[in-house]
């Protein structure tokens, strides 16, 4: 399962998520969770979700992940501007499900309706991201080898190789991950391994996450704190292909 993520194989993923895109107008409920992508939403909704919170008592988004959706990484809390709406409503979904075990979010989350849901996920997802910055410094040659290339002896690809260079994300699927807290990176990755967040497509987090140690988790999860957030330009760069594996851009 966790040979090298050829072209076939990332394409594959990304056209099921686009099909389900395309079959959706917006956001349709089924039961508590949404289907579809929310391609579209309503900006000045979400934008008072984000910053006022709403009646059931989902409290701002803003307070935690910032006035801009930039994180906070003094408190762990990832960026969300920038974000592709299909992955932060999966992600609200996930939280009021159980199926992401996060005590903060677990409220807020089930006091989203799905409409509301889909209105935040299309105002984080129009917000620019943060400015570049420096490219990784931390995690020493451990951190970078292992988002680089991996360590093949152990069937564990290199981050990069799904996220794309410098962990700038690419497409719906396989978010950024340049510029996130240490920490937060750190309790995901902890998270996959005890099968308390989805596995993620194919099911390739829980399985690449078990085969990190805590050390491993620990250098690789500075590394790509320590990088600095491209503006997001969209759509896989053009000559983004070598030797079977997609690199691109977009989160």
């Amino acid at each position: 399962m966790l040979a090298v993520i050829g072209l076939v194989g990332l394409m594959a993923i990304e056209a099921r998520a686009q099909t389900a895109a395309t079959l959706s107008t917006g956001t349709r409920s089924t039961g508590t969770r949404s289907t579809g992508t929310p391609s579209t939403g309503t900006p000045d909704v979400g934008a008072t979700i984000a910053q006022k919170g709403n009646a059931p008592g989902a409290a701002p988004c803003t307070t935690c992940h910032g006035v801009r959706g930039e994180g906070n990484a003094a408190i762990g809390a990832p960026r969300l501007a920038g974000l592709g709406a299909s992955y932060i409503v999966e992600q609200l979904d996930a939280f009021a499900d159980k199926q992401r075990e996060n005590a903060i979010m677990l409220p807020i989350a089930q006091a989203l309706p799905v409409a509301e849901r889909a209105a935040v996920a299309a105002h984080f997802s129009r917000l620019p991201p943060p400015e570049a910055g420096v490219p990784g410094t931390a995690g020493g040659n451990l951190g970078a080898k292992l988002a680089l290339r991996g360590r093949w002896s152990e069937k564990l690809p290199g981050c990069e190789q799904c996220h794309g260079p410098e962990g700038m994300g690419v497409g719906a699927v396989f978010p950024p991950l340049a510029g996130l807290p240490a920490h937060y990176i750190e309790a995901q990755l902890r998270a996959w391994k005890i099968a308390a967040r989805p596995p993620g497509p194919l099911g390739l987090m829980a399985a690449v996450a078990g085969r990190l140690s805590n050390d491993d988790i620990t250098a690789v999860a500075a590394y790509f704190a320590s990088i600095g957030v491209a503006p997001q330009t969209g759509g896989i760069k053009a000559g983004a292909i070598k030797s079977g594996v997609v690199r691109g851009t977009t989160p």
